[in-house]
């Protein structure tokens, strides 16, 4: 997969997200490279969730 493909897919999933949690912002769901842990961070406060269970509600979208 390369790069385009990847923030294609990104978006997506980053769309069903805001969905799935309406308090969600593009700030919190912002994914630049090499800062993955932070994003996941971020969200892991603000939905209290933890990173093992935000990574299993990503992979199934």
């Amino acid at each position: 997969m390369n790069t385009t493909e990847a923030k294609g897919k990104w978006n997506e999933q980053k769309g069903i997200l805001k969905q799935k949690f309406a308090m969600l912002t593009d700030n919190d769901l912002m994914f630049a490279e090499g800062k993955k842990e932070e994003m996941l961070g971020r969200l892991e406060v603000k939905l209290g969730k933890t990173k093992e269970e935000l990574r299993k509600i990503i992979e199934s979208i």
